[in-house]
């Protein structure tokens, strides 16, 4: 019976290991999911692109500043800060929120004031870069993305706010109708010159940005890549994998062995630093064991994570 029981909890040890990845689920990535789900909702919507994870240089405190997102279209770039709050939300009179759920009452620091806070930032930053933006392109919102969000007394939230119950009325641009639809990202300007929006786009496409990892089950993390763990001669054969030499890396596919997956093919760009695309050549070819892991200080925590590169998709890495 002893036996039996032994080669019971090895055998579910062994399929825990190969074939559930708890890193994933353990990640809590919730926040990071909502970002690139409302960055893919408002490209379908309106167009343009939506560059996500920004961290922007202020030269006022030498730090760095982090955007959820900013959307470009012809028309205008918004900064956009995505709440993924829950619970009964309501403004006090300093704009701070305050969000009660079942079991607790927590405030949050005036979203919308932090949001007009990185304009100025942005426009500096952009100045820098050679760009200047016709006067008033440059606005903010407020997304609140979680279905799990009820306003109280939401005629006391900001214009600049866009409750859930907005969020899920929004519709592709050739069907916006109603006033207060329209001016969600569309304040009646004239479509920005070509070379401005291109330039706009290539700029924000090489500022710094949080390094991300994509997960399976459509999971991302945002945060700063730390290292790889794993055998010695995997970590060898990762070693080009640095943030001076490689952008992007991806797992092509896996290998069979038994019945786990023992290897994997891990495809790595080099970076462009000439910004004239990544060729075939830029992309070299390693192999190693699927136990390889990632570690990464994802953004907002203290705590350092590991994941199996068996459960990464692909990681970019900001220069």
């Amino acid at each position: 019976m002893l036996t039996e029981l032994i080669c019971f909890v090895t055998v579910v040890v062994i399929l825990k290991y190969f074939f559930f990845d708890d890193d994933v689920i353990d990640v809590g990535t919730s926040d990071y999911n909502a970002l690139f789900t409302v960055a893919e909702r408002l490209e379908k919507l309106y167009g343009g692109k939506a560059h996500v994870g920004l961290q922007i240089p202020d030269e006022d405190s030498g730090t760095r500043q982090s955007i959820d997102l900013v959307l470009v279209t012809k028309r205008e770039a918004v900064v956009v800060c995505v709440k993924n709050a829950s619970g009964f939300i309501s403004v006090d009179r300093d704009g701070t929120w305050v969000c009660t759920g079942s079991h607790k009452t927590e405030r949050l620091p005036d979203p919308v004031a932090e949001a007009k806070q990185l304009v100025p930032i942005l426009e500096s930053y952009l100045e820098q870069r050679g760009i200047t933006l016709p006067e008033g392109y440059l606005s903010c919102k407020v997304i609140c993305s979680n279905p799990k969000f009820c306003t109280i007394g939401s005629d006391s939230f900001p214009s600049e706010v866009i409750t859930y119950d907005q969020w899920i009325q929004l519709k592709p641009e050739s069907n916006l109708l109603s006033g207060w639809i329209r001016g969600a990202f569309h304040g009646g300007k004239k479509e920005m010159q070509v070379s401005i929006h291109e330039k706009l786009n290539l700029v924000l496409s090489t500022a710094p940005m949080w390094d991300r990892l994509e997960l399976k089950g459509n999971k991302f993390v945002l945060g700063e890549f730390l290292e790889f763990k794993g055998d010695g001669e995997d970590i060898r054969a990762l070693g080009n994998i640095r943030r001076s030499k490689v952008s992007r890396m991806t797992i092509q596919k896996t290998s069979m062995f038994g019945l786990a997956h023992s290897k994997l093919q891990v495809l790595y760009c080099l970076r462009d630093y000439r910004g004239e695309g990544a060729s075939a050549s830029d992309w070299k070819e390693v192999t190693v064991h699927s136990r390889t892991e990632v570690k990464i200080q994802p953004k907002g925590s203290t705590k350092v994570r590991k994941y199996k590169l068996s459960s990464v998709l692909s990681m970019s890495l900001s220069a």
